[in-house]
This record gives structure tokens, sequence and C-alpha cells, in this order.
């Protein structure tokens, strides 16, 4: 049995009976979570047992827990952190080794709850015009020191059970608006787009799921890269890149069209899974019957995504802190 072709939430802190219902007929790939969606520990387990009892499977659930602004799970009962910028700033040249034990650590605050996914890490390259909305979220501007740090961030989190998501492919940097409202366009030669935006994506191409750019890249296709089966096509065949790619949410106002025209787009251009987020539940149905089924090929990729979802490396968590906090003193949590 195909899974379902989608990635939904959930409105509170438990699921309704209705969004059983839902979670259980439409059967998603997985769920993400937000910070509607978490109070305390106990609760936000419950939480990832509620949906995975839905589904009657140890489906994928996901979060943003980049750091920053972008972290669902916040103080009291969890660490807050620098956003990732500042900190590779903060860090200078251990900034790969304070990445690592950030998101190792990150990733057994997750696991612990039962989440098995973050939307991390942001491989897109900081520019003088990158909108603030996604600028401190970056790892830098070179496209080489972005792939090694990116590594280190991708490879902390699979040590600690949790896939990551690469993210926004292929390359968001350039873009000077704020997709959740507007739908930018980049126009920039596509030789130079693979020296530059796409590079670290080509880097990390084994990573095992990756999430897209609503964006323009106007020398390549008028479409927004989401919905775009050349930009989908280059994706795969140029970057090279062949696990699992999700939608960035479908729900922002980037994209035009009804919630289902634009699920139905973003699997006929080629992206495996649809996310939709932050709607009703009406919308998250039409969504989900839009999306349909997983195609074979979209399915084999999510069981190797899900192949990757290893038990958490044996490590001591406290002494990683006592590192963390030697490398960047307290000042590396926010």
């Amino acid at each position: 049995m195909t899974f379902g072709a989608t990635i939904i939430d959930a409105d509170g802190l438990r699921l309704t009976p209705e969004e059983k219902k839902l979670f259980r007929e439409a059967d998603p790939f997985g769920f993400i979570l937000f910070a509607r969606n978490i109070d305390t520990p106990e609760q936000v387990h419950a939480l990832c047992s509620e949906m995975r009892d839905a589904v009657g499977r140890e489906a994928v659930i996901t979060i943003d827990q980049e750091g920053g602004r972008v972290q669902r799970l916040r103080a009291p009962h969890w660490r807050e952190w620098l956003p990732p910028l500042d900190l590779v700033a903060r860090a200078g040249k251990e900034a790969s080794r304070a990445l690592y034990l950030m998101y190792r650590i990150i990733a057994d605050e997750l696991h612990r709850l039962g989440i098995d996914s973050n939307c991390a890490p942001t491989l897109d390259l900081a520019c003088a015009q990158t909108h603030p909305f996604l600028r401190n979220r970056c790892l830098g501007s070179d496209p080489r020191t972005v792939a090694a740090l990116g590594r280190a961030v991708g490879e902390a989190m699979l040590a600690g059970g949790v896939l990551p998501v690469i993210k926004h492919m292929p390359g968001h940097g350039r873009a000077t608006q704020d997709t959740h409202f507007e739908l930018p366009t980049v126009d920039v030669p596509p030789a130079e787009l693979h020296q530059t935006d796409f590079a670290p994506f080509k880097a990390l191409r084994d990573m095992p799921m990756g999430m897209t750019a609503h964006l323009v890249f106007s020398q390549i296709d008028e479409a927004p890269a989401t919905l775009s089966p050349r930009m989908m096509r280059l994706i795969r065949e140029d970057i090279g890149f062949d696990n699992l790619i999700m939608t960035d949410d479908t729900s922002m106002k980037a994209l035009s069209g009804s919630p289902a025209e634009k699920a139905s787009a973003a699997i006929a251009a080629g992206c495996d899974v649809v996310l939709f987020c932050n709607a009703p539940l009406k919308d998250r149905r039409a969504v989900t019957e839009a999306a349909g089924r997983m195609t074979p090929m979209a399915q084999a990729r999510a069981e190797r995504a899900l192949a990757m979802r290893q038990p958490p490396d044996d490590v001591d968590i406290p002494a990683l802190e006592r590192e963390f906090e030697a490398l960047l003193g307290e000042a590396g949590h926010g």
C-alpha cells in the first residue's frame, strides 16, 4: 500500500475526532508540528503518538527547529538557540563543530518527543539582497562553506535519529521578497546558478529529504520551482537529488490557485509529497484528495528516506552541551 502524497498538520495540542478520521482515510506520508501544537514534553509525545495511531504506522513527524526565530520548541522546556548565521559568525573557525553539537542536541530533544525529522539545514546562500525573513537562517554566503556546514548539520541529526530536510531547493538566497506573501523572481543565468546557489544542494544530494523553493528562475522557466516540471528535472538530473522531495508549504501566498490546484500541480511537476499547513480541515481534505497516493517512484524514495531513520548513536548529551558552551559560552544559546 502506498502512502498518501502529503504532509499535513493539526489544529491544536491533541487531535480532534475529525482530524483522526481524515488522517486515517488520507494516510499522509507524514505530519508537521507548529508552535500551536507545543505545550509540554508529555503533551507533544502524546500528540505524536495520536498521529501515528491514526495512520497505523511510524509515520514521519517533522518540525522547523532551526534556531533563532524559527524554532517551535522553546523555553522553559527546551533550549533556546541562536539563529544559524549568527552562531556561525560567533563560532568562527569552530563553526562546523559548533553546528554539529547544536543540531545533535536538538536531535536529542526531538527524538525524545517522538519527532523524527527536522526541516533543516537551510542551504540557501546568504547575500546582500536576501530577504530578512530568510537571511540569518542561512549558514553563509560561500557555496563550499555552506555545503560543509550543511553536511555537519545533516550528519548531526542523522546521528540523533532525525531525518534532515535540506531546503529550499534549488536555492532561495537571491529572493528579495518573502514567499509567505509574494512570488520572487531570480533573473540570473543558469551557468552562474549552478556555480553558486545550486552547488550546496548538489554537494548534499545524498540527504534523505529536500524541500522546494517557491520562486521563479526566469532564465530557466516562468513557473515557480515547486510547480515547474523543468525545475524539478533540473533538481533530479543536474543537481542529482534522487531522494524524497517535499514542497514548501503550498498554502503560502507565493503560489496562486486553490489548495487542490496547487497540490495537483506540484505532484504533476514531479514533487513526491505536498506540504500543506495552517488551513481549515476542508482544505486539508481537498489537498489530500488532489495529491492522491504516491507514485511508485515517490514511494521508493519515501522508503529510502525512512531507511535512513536509525536509532540515535550512544553519546553523552550533557558532555556535548559542555563542549558547546566551551566553544561559544552561554551566548551560544539564544
